[in-house]
């Protein structure tokens, strides 16, 4: 079976790198084409002075690929990208810049130029089909950067739903996804108690970010021009193989999570991963996800995601434009140090060390209870203990007990952040969401 998969696989590449030849040797790029007597793709003057090919014979060598397929610099490249590239065919780096030819990225697409000869688009034009959208930016959206009919959605009014500074277009989600869905009215759970004390009865909130940059979880809003790379992932059968729009200076998550956020503005996507570094030049991580920011689709069941729990990052965390603004209107992420071996929704996935049904699984949702007077705090701390009375709280991932998640700002208080350290175990209550599920 796998000698098949492997056959097919095969055929399929063979016959898309037909076609992206076909395609090329048909439409002119950038280069006059000249005269091509023996029908390669590649002009008689470029296979004199260029490729030292022969301008007669399709195959010079014999070996039955056409010059045009052949990669004499073992770069990456074939002749006929070379060509189309503007590279030298018999040098792996023509610039001398460090970066191979099949690694540079001349039209600022955010596709290397391997990856142009994969999809069939032209190395040296930024929109292949002209329609407005970048080839980097179609691929991600999963629309087709040949046909110009067939172009990304563009971002309309977000409806009332959260929204990131600088991506004022997307929402975080639809207003009736679970993290944007007030849950103040709903019953409290018959386990609570059981699972206050298992996190922490006598415990305190932490707010884990502040005014540090190198604190908390950053964001990285991103759009049409972010370069889109591929990423290698430790745990790959549970990541999303799309390309990631990682900036060339990301910010990361400080420590040995090291997560990357990248928001799309111009695609409303979200794209997260863990782990993140690179290594010669190649960015590896620990998994990765990636979330129409319109949709309210889940990750497939039993899938880890950036997140222990196979949920996204970004819509849980306490952001500085919330605070100023006066009201956060979605559920936080928090962490614990021991948990079940389950989930529940909207969760997707557990890291849990028992099935005691004494530990909190994945996807509990906590709150502070109603009768908490958040009169006292100073007005961007009852911000939070509002949000938390109103939206609660996700439990996504293992972490220090009752640690709330958020994005760093230099604007914080870590004074004013700290009042809110006396809230303990004893002031929260776990919440009954049976049947609280995302929207169509």
């Amino acid at each position: 079976m796998a000698r098949m998969r492997s056959s097919i696989h095969v055929r399929r590449s063979l016959a898309v790198g037909v076609l992206a030849l076909l395609a090329f040797a048909a439409v002119p790029v950038g280069v006059a084409a000249g005269t091509d007597t023996d029908h390669d793709g590649l002009p008689d003057t470029w296979e004199r002075t260029k490729s030292h090919t022969s301008t007669t014979r399709a195959d010079t060598d014999r070996d039955g690929i056409q010059d045009g397929r052949e990669d004499p610099d073992h770069d990456g490249l074939n002749n006929l990208y070379e060509y189309r590239a503007g590279t030298n065919p018999r040098k792996k780096d023509t610039d001398g810049d460090g970066l191979s030819d099949a690694r540079e990225d001349r039209d600022k697409d955010g596709l290397t130029n391997r990856y142009e000869q994969t999809k069939g688009t032209n190395p040296r034009r930024a929109d292949t089909d002209g329609d407005g959208y970048r080839d980097g930016t179609e691929l991600r959206a999963g629309t087709n950067p040949r046909d110009p009919a067939s172009h990304p959605t563009p971002p309309t009014d977000p409806g009332g739903a959260p929204t990131v500074a600088g991506a004022p277009d997307c929402p975080v989600f639809p207003t009736d996804n679970v993290w944007n869905t007030r849950i103040d009215d709903r019953d409290v759970a018959s386990n609570s108690a059981t699972m206050i004390s298992s996190i922490g009865l006598t415990r305190g909130l932490h707010m884990d970010f502040g005014s540090y940059a190198g604190y908390g979880i950053p964001i990285n809003v991103v759009g049409n021009t972010t370069p889109a790379v591929g990423v290698a992932f430790d745990y790959d059968d549970e990541s999303d193989h799309v390309l990631y729009p990682i900036p060339a200076s990301p910010k990361i998550e400080g420590g040995s999570d090291g997560h990357i956020l990248m928001l799309d503005k111009d695609l409303c996507r979200l794209y997260e991963v863990f782990a993140a570094r690179k290594v010669n030049g190649a960015w590896h991580a620990g998994s990765g996800a990636m979330w129409d920011l319109r949709s309210n689709a889940l990750r497939q069941a039993g899938w880890t995601s950036a997140d222990a729990a196979g949920l996204p990052i970004l819509p849980g965390l306490v952001r500085y434009d919330e605070l100023s603004a006066g009201a956060i209107a979605h559920a936080l992420r928090f962490t614990t140090n021991r948990t079940r071996t389950s989930y529940i929704y909207p969760a997707r996935h557990q890291a849990g060390e028992s099935s005691s049904s004494s530990l909190p699984p994945m996807g509990l949702r906590v709150r502070l209870k109603a009768s908490y007077d958040t009169s006292g705090f100073s007005p961007q701390a009852r911000v939070i203990a509002v949000a938390l009375q109103r939206y609660g709280m996700i439990l996504a991932d293992n972490g220090s007990p009752w640690y709330i998640t958020g994005a760093s700002d230099p604007s914080i208080d870590d004074d004013v952040m700290h009042e809110l350290d006396v809230i303990t175990g004893r002031d929260l209550e776990v919440v009954d969401t049976s049947g609280l599920t995302n929207g169509p």
